[in-house]
């Protein structure tokens, strides 16, 4: 697999650190978040990025933004130690509104991630309160709530959806019939989680027992996209410098496979659009990318 070399790297304009970057669906834009309570949109021109938006709203850090599918429209949300979720609409070319504020939680909101269009528009955040809650938009504009509560005893740290479709499904216009509707979350109890929807009472419930290997705190989680492969995959990552690969089991229960242990804390794990290149990126900031082999083993092919 070819991998560039070259990386791009511009001023973003915050006045202190930038916790994330998250580009759009399209990849022409791209938001940025900082500890100076901003949010900042970028239009992605000659491949530079040039400011198009500040969106202030938050009364702390801001952690973490993440991008609806444009079938709903220009959708950002983003997540604050204010204990804070804010979904924001852009109504013009560089204005934007807030649809949606609301302290779900009642400590910081850690995480954040819109799940797959094909489930609706829907929002999963992780909060320090320990619990991690789902958001969903209703036809009459107003969002309700479906709480987690103790999903992580000593805080919960991040969140991700699971694809909707079941792995090894393809490319298709057509919606799954019976969409996967289950999360995955980590948290400061060193553990890794898995939720499900249970359709008849409506309320999410743990799968399984919580997945245990990590020594300290599991810092992120992400569920890889399944277009085309075999089985569902999970990549955790932790204060104990270990990246853990888990994939699902045919007879249930998930098995893990861990990358070299890293020299310090791995703050987070990025799959590409494909779910087959893992990035990790560590707290030197340092990013390095790992592909699976034909053999089962995990190789860095970037560093």
């Amino acid at each position: 697999m070819a991998v560039a070399d070259t990386a791009s790297a511009f001023d973003s304009g915050h006045l202190d650190q930038v916790h994330d970057a998250q580009m759009d669906y399209y990849g022409k834009r791209i938001a940025t978040c900082s500890s100076d309570r901003t949010i900042k949109v970028f239009d992605i021109v000659a491949n530079q990025p040039t400011p198009s938006a500040d969106l202030l709203g938050h009364e702390g850090p801001v952690w973490q933004v993440t991008w609806a599918h444009p079938k709903f429209g220009s959708l950002l949300a983003s997540c604050s130690f204010d204990h804070k979720v804010i979904v924001w609409k852009e109504v013009q070319r560089g204005q934007w509104i807030q649809v949606y504020s609301s302290p779900v939680h009642t400590a910081s909101v850690n995480s954040i991630c819109f799940g797959p269009h094909e489930l609706g528009l829907s929002l999963a955040t992780a909060s320090s309160d320990g619990s991690v809650a789902i958001l969903t938009h209703q036809q009459d504009g107003t969002w309700t709530t479906s709480k987690i509560e103790r999903a992580h005893s000593m805080g919960a740290m991040a969140v991700s959806w699971a694809p909707a479709t079941p792995p090894g499904c393809l490319l298709s216009a057509k919606p799954p019939s019976n969409p996967d509707r289950r999360l995955v979350s980590s948290g400061c109890d060193n553990s890794v989680r898995v939720w499900q929807l249970d359709a008849a009472s409506g309320q999410w419930a743990q799968q399984g027992p919580a997945l245990s290997g990590h020594s300290d705190w599991v810092r992120d989680v992400a569920w890889a996209p399944n277009l085309g492969l075999p089985r569902s995959t999970i990549a955790s990552c932790g204060q104990d410098g270990r990246v853990l690969l888990w994939q699902e089991e045919a007879a249930g229960g998930w098995r893990s496979t861990a990358l070299p242990t890293f020299d310090g804390p791995v703050w987070r794990v990025s799959w590409s659009v494909m779910g087959n290149v893992l990035a990790v990126s560590e707290g030197t900031s340092n990013v390095t990318l790992w592909k699976e082999a034909v053999d089962g083993d995990w190789q860095q092919v970037s560093a």
